[in-house]
């Protein structure tokens, strides 16, 4: 890859004709220093490339590689190194700039097809950044859905640092004896350690990557302009009014100054190279534009421009390749057609976005996938009085992606609760084990557009990501979690002085999970001797119109001491002999005199009031209707219950046997396997296929279809009208920990069948969890299988099992290997 295209430029329809080419392994990567950089199969038009990266290897390095004494290959035979089956042989290169900077290269043994012999060759210059542990991590994934199980790699006593790739790598390594090389053997099936390393390794990299982007020291505005009504200048002006404390570089051949700020000509003139750069030009000039800022050393670009992937086909290809130039060249890039990056921490102010509306500092980070959507955010959660403490465009997320960010506001202690809007997912089984590692300490709220999606909804609720079904009702819920704790439990108590609300109020409550309890005898006398003796001490406690401020607070004291209530709602008609301050004074003050229980406002028809209910630090949120305080503290106490249960494990199973999985596999054929053939494959992970009587309950069925966005997804439900006609299907994505298992047969609205709530014995629902498991544990190891249906499923009385009467595998066609599977992180 050379500079990215200019928009004038023609986009070839194919640029891989070999129809061989992998383009599912072209991938972004980060070294362990935060470089970017972008991994790609070598092509055979990287030949001279190749022969320039070995001319320029260190003997030493070249002795490393060697195994021995130097010997310089002649030209013509490295340039063979570039043509490769992707089968039999693959190697894969890292990009730095338009050079290569590391080179993995795996060569399988035709005597024994699951192993391969590997190879990794460093530029001098990139030694100790962490290139060949990235490469190791890309080349055994790629090799897995190939085939090969155990790399095999010699390498020199004294070759201390890939001897620690391999040691630090994860991996169950075995070693040869000690001596002057070293035989290694490398299993590179995906251990739960070998993962953990990656993650951390991963998440270290990501953060140290986007400091420039969040933290920058300079920034550079290229496309700033004089007229105020302009992008460009609104972006210079907001650096500017928001704070920033580095400098502020404007980039305009045609001015002297911009905001009162000396302007420059190009990024190359400025006195410094910029951390950031924000691109507010034509369309067909942002190539240019991200060239010159690699160049000038720019560590971060964030392209405000429109006129790429929303125009077409044509436009796509040019953002992609500038992603991958981005990433070639050591940059991380936002956008592009995004609104830019807000940080409100102190000691990293920065306003980078033309949006006239800045959000007031506060504990909530959000990213969104909608540049113009950003701009009515920003202004709504103002209104509101919502404090932000980071917000992320990443419009068309060809480079920095939710997943990126998530891992930056994980570790930010300025933030505590993460808001997204999400439209695509780049790699949603990454953003899945980010979420489950933040969403027990830092809720994670998100709307998507595609309600119906069953991925989608599994997805989040594996994830424990609070999913909502709109802004509204994601700001909603923001406003709560921003401002008070989750409920320890779903009890809630609701305090009147009007019944009506108040009648609605419990309805939306147990509309949305939560229970609105009878008081226990010593609230109700608390509650009797000092209420108006009209007052109903019943829950909903009706205060009566004439209540006073002083009733508010007797009342709300009394609710939040009963160890039978988790949280309450308040809520309030203003009459015309009381004033609305002095009922939220009261509350504000018995709210602070219990931290650890919600409590939500309504003052329904009171202007202004969220501004009466904010004391400092306190807030207690407040809804102009009391449904959404219900809607809000429904999704809250979910939430809590889902981080109070202790977090699953993906189990090891007894009695699987992958060996002979796999043998199956390779004397099969794509497609529909035969059926003695299907249960072969199943009774080599311990689900025995045999016909048997039904069960005193309805039967089942399980099935795995692969999703290209998510990969294997697993179904189940149970047979006839329950999944045909009411559509009760639970849908989990794979890997399954037993917790998902365990959630997912119990999610059915049909599920009183099986526990035995609508009487009868029940199912057997251990052993149904434990196939369930077991199905998982199967399309994860087995990536060729592309769909799986067991059916019908045969439930079994407790302590009898289920058993599986029929089942239908269908394996894809991997002689090709050019899926077009998207690379995004």
């Amino acid at each position: 890859m050379t500079t990215p295209p200019h928009s004038e430029d023609p986009v070839p329809a194919d640029p891989h004709p070999d129809d061989r080419y992998p383009e599912d392994l072209e991938r972004p990567g980060l070294v362990r220093t935060g470089r970017s950089t972008f991994v790609r199969p070598i092509r055979p038009e990287d030949a001279d490339r190749l022969v320039a990266f070995v001319g320029g290897l260190s003997r030493a390095t070249l002795a490393y590689r060697s195994l021995g004494p130097v010997v310089r290959m002649r030209d013509d035979v490295i340039r063979r190194g570039a043509h490769v089956d992707y089968l039999n042989e693959l190697a894969l290169v890292a990009l730095a700039g338009d050079e290569i900077a590391g080179l993995v290269r795996y060569v399988r043994d035709p005597a024994e097809p699951e192993h391969a012999e590997v190879t990794f060759t460093i530029r001098d210059d990139h030694q100790s950044e962490g290139f060949g542990r990235l490469l190791l991590e890309h080349i055994a994934a790629a090799a897995r859905t190939r085939g090969v199980r155990v790399l095999e790699a010699d390498v020199l006593a004294d070759n201390t640092r890939m001897i620690n790739v391999f040691l630090g790598s994860g991996y169950r390594i075995e070693a040869g004896p000690p001596g002057q090389i070293i035989h290694f053997e490398i299993a590179i099936d995906p251990q739960a350690q070998a993962v953990a390393r990656a993650e951390r390794r991963e998440h270290t990299a990501v953060r140290r990557s986007l400091r420039p982007l969040l933290e920058p020291r300079s920034v550079a505005v290229i496309g700033a302009n004089r007229d105020p009504l302009t992008i460009g200048h609104e972006i210079v002006a907001n650096l500017l009014r928001g704070g920033f404390g580095g400098a502020v570089f404007p980039v305009n051949p045609r001015a002297d100054r911009i905001a009162g700020v000396r302007a420059y000509a190009s990024v190359r003139d400025l006195p410094e190279p910029p951390d950031l750069a924000l691109v507010a030009v034509r369309a067909g000039a942002v190539p240019e534009a991200v060239r010159e800022c690699a160049q000038a050393g720019v560590k971060a670009v964030v392209v405000v421009s429109t006129g790429f992937g929303e125009t077409g086909a044509e436009g796509r290809a040019t953002e992609v390749e500038l992603a991958r130039f981005a990433r070639a060249s050591g940059m991380r890039l936002v956008g592009p057609n995004c609104m830019g990056v807000v940080n409100t921490t102190p000691a990293a102010r920065l306003a980078a976005t033309f949006s006239p509306a800045l959000p007031l500092p506060g504990r909530v980070a959000m990213s969104s996938q909608s540049g113009p959507l950003g701009l009515a955010v920003l202004d709504f959660a103002k209104r509101l009085r919502l404090g932000f403490s980071g917000f992320v465009s990443v419009g068309h997320a060809v480079d920095v992606s939710t997943n990126d960010l998530l891992q930056w506001w994980e570790e930010d202690p300025g933030t505590s609760v993460i808001l997204l809007h999400v439209e695509t997912f780049g790699n949603p089984r990454r953003f899945a084990r980010v979420a489950r590692r933040i969403a027990p300490r830092k809720p994670i709220v998100a709307v998507h557009p595609g309600h119906a999606d069953s991925a989608v909804s599994s997805l989040f609720a594996q994830s424990g990501v609070i999913r909502t079904r709109g802004l509204q009702e994601l700001f909603d819920v923001a406003l709560l979690l921003a401002h008070q704790p989750p409920p320890p439990g779903n009890r809630v108590a609701v305090i009147t002085n009007a019944g009506g609300p108040a009648a609605l109020t419990v309805g939306a409550c147990v509309a949305n999970g939560l229970c609105v309890p009878a008081l226990g005898e010593r609230t109700r006398q608390t509650l009797r001797s000092a209420l108006a003796p009209r007052a109903e001490v019943a829950n909903p406690v009706d205060l009566t119109p004439t209540a006073t401020a002083a009733h508010y607070r007797q009342a709300l004291d009394a609710v939040l001491a009963d160890d039978d209530i988790d949280a309450a709602v308040v809520l309030f008609m203003p009459p015309l002999a009381d004033k609305p301050d002095e009922v939220a004074a009261a509350i504000l003050d018995a709210a602070s005199a219990r931290p650890d229980k919600p409590v939500l406002a309504s003052f329904l028809g009171g202007a202004g009031v969220a501004d009466l209910l904010h004391r400092g630090d306190l807030v207690v949120p407040t809804y102009t209707f009391p449904e959404a305080a219900a809607v809000s503290l429904g999704h809250a106490a979910a939430y809590q219950a889902w981080r109070a249960t202790p977090a699953g494990v993906v189990p090891d199973l007894p009695g699987v046997d992958t060996d002979r999985a796999r043998s199956l596999l390779a004397a099969a054929a794509p497609g529909a396997v035969p059926a003695a053939v299907a249960a072969e494959l199943l009774d080599s992970y311990g689900i025995a296929v045999r016909d048997t009587e039904p069960g005193p309950g309805p039967d089942a069925f399980l099935s795995v279809r692969a999703d290209p966005v998510f990969g294997p997804v697993i179904a189940f439900g149970l047979t006839g009208d329950y999944a045909d006609l009411m559509a009760d299907v639970a849908h989990r994505v794979t890997p399954l920990s037993d917790r998902d298992a365990r959630e997912m047969v119990r999610s059915l609205r049909a599920a009183p069948l099986l526990d035995g709530r609508a009487g009868g014995p029940g199912v057997d629902l251990a052993a149904l969890e434990e196939t369930v498991l077991r199905l998982s544990a199967m399309v994860e190891d087995l990536p060729e299988i592309e769909g799986l249906e067991l059916r019908p499923v045969r439930l079994l009385p407790p302590g009898d099992g289920v058993a599986v009467a029929h089942a239908t595998v269908r394996l894809a066609d991997h002689s090709a290997h050019n899926s077009k599977g998207g690379g995004r992180s």
